[in-house]
């Protein structure tokens, strides 16, 4: 999770609202091999998820992920598509972090209505009501039967048939 503090210059202004982002025709939305929100590299092929963006490794081949127009006053300076705002308004997430059944926000803004509309529980993870802290409704059954409590009502423990 990610909090927005107000950006500026030197001088202490704010950050202008809007500006010529890399690439020319501004930034552009892709979609992940993984199915997932991700920004156009300026070579029209590569697609890397919004969470690589403004994370100081250059991960498209000119490196345009990293430019400072993009990056000077993250989350502002990003097109909205990267971004998701929590249930707290000053937290943030990429929008890659939606629906992967980690609690980025800490609130499980991002994981739970009715905020999202995450598909249910899939193979592999385990329905449970709040799980505990890193999880929201479902638990990865890897830690099904684990001897440590996941599912407040500890069905990781005693009804979970364990990994697939």
């Amino acid at each position: 999770m990610n909090k927005i503090s107000p950006q500026g210059d030197a001088n202490g202004n704010a950050a202008a609202g809007s500006k010529a982002l890399p690439g020319g025709e501004g930034a552009q939305a892709c979609v992940t091999q993984t199915n997932r929100t991700g920004f156009l590299c300026d070579d029209r092929s590569s697609c890397i998820p919004a969470s690589r963006v403004c994370d100081g490794v250059r991960t498209c081949a000119r490196g345009e992920d990293e430019e400072e127009a993009l990056c000077r006053a993250v989350p502002q300076s990003l097109p909205g598509f990267l971004v998701t705002h929590c249930g707290d308004p000053a937290s943030w997430i990429y929008s890659d972090q939606v629906c992967d059944g980690i609690n980025n926000c800490g609130d499980c803004s991002d994981e739970l209505s009715p905020g999202t509309t995450c598909p249910p529980c899939g193979p592999g993870w385990w329905r449970c009501p709040s799980t505990v802290f890193r999880y929201c409704s479902c638990i990865p059954r890897s830690l099904c039967r684990d001897h440590v409590q996941h599912c407040s009502d500890w069905s990781d423990e005693y009804s979970c048939p364990g990994p697939d």
